[in-house]
């Protein structure tokens, strides 16, 4: 059974040994944990939809590979992965520009994918962890869900409720263990796949990796939330206790504090 961390008001549990299951898991983040989890001691349970990729990392993790959808698939993989101790809801997309010129179908592909997957996962999972009376849940969301982006505004909109679903679950879910990794600027193909390019002269990208060291903090000390990097945590909490301040900051930095963009060619910066 996991047991209440004194410090962090959260479950901890030992991983070593532990079934993972982490989605997303062939690329960037999701990948960089596979790697961690496994230096941790865990058995893994691996799902991605690039096939090749996946196959990869769960070669080098002694993993074990499902490929596919969580979208379409998720009653599937739940069943194939077996009794699960630790979830890691890694897998989400991304789309960047101003919230009019969002194609058609993009609203609901981010919804299902960042909000309705893990959620839906979560529900065929918990049960078997109350019952065992150990688990693990931790849900990547993002900095983007805490305080708002500007130019991503649906993908705000689901890691906030992403947030709000891990704050919830935590009331009812007694012995279970339930955390946020808040991920700022991250090294992935991330912003590859979501079409537009990163493009903010500040905060430089971290690697993959911190947030992976950090999914694993999170279970083995029972941090209930984690934001990489930790200054992150700063502008999070001003916009909870001075939301006017906090908003004026951001009008003057294009809409984040301390993430001003790079300016385009022949623009004024």
């Amino acid at each position: 059974m996991g047991s209440w961390h004194p410090h962090t008001g959260g479950i901890e549990m030992r991983l070593a040994g532990a079934r993972v299951l982490i989605t997303g898991a062939s690329s960037g983040i999701g990948a960089a944990t596979a790697r961690a989890m496994a230096a941790a001691g865990a058995r893994l349970v691996l799902s991605g939809r690039d096939r090749d990729r996946l196959a990869a990392v769960a070669a080098e993790t002694g993993g074990r590979a499902l490929a596919g959808d969580l979208t379409t698939d998720l009653a599937g993989l739940a069943e194939r992965a077996g009794p699960v101790d630790v979830l890691v809801g890694n897998a989400g997309c991304g789309w960047a520009g101003p919230f009019p010129a969002m194609p058609d179908g993009t609203v609901e592909r981010l919804v299902a994918g960042n909000l309705t997957a893990p959620i839906l996962l979560t529900r065929s999972l918990l049960p078997a962890m109350i019952e065992r009376g150990r688990g693990h849940l931790v849900f990547v969301a993002s900095i983007a869900g805490a305080i708002g982006v500007r130019d991503e505004a649906v993908y705000a909109a689901t890691k906030a409720g992403l947030l709000g679903f891990a704050e919830s679950l935590r009331y009812e879910s007694r012995g279970i263990g339930v955390s946020v990794v808040l991920p700022g600027v991250v090294e992935t193909p991330f912003f590859e796949r979501r079409g537009a390019p990163y493009t903010r002269r500040w905060p430089v990208p971290i690697p993959a990796e911190r947030v992976a060291q950090a999914i694993v903090s999170a279970v083995e000390c029972g941090r209930p939330e984690s934001y990489v990097p930790g200054w992150l945590r700063l502008p999070a909490r001003l916009k909870g206790a001075a939301p006017g301040p906090f908003r004026a900051l951001a009008g003057m930095f294009g809409g984040q504090p301390g993430l001003s963009r790079r300016p385009e060619p022949g623009s004024t910066p």
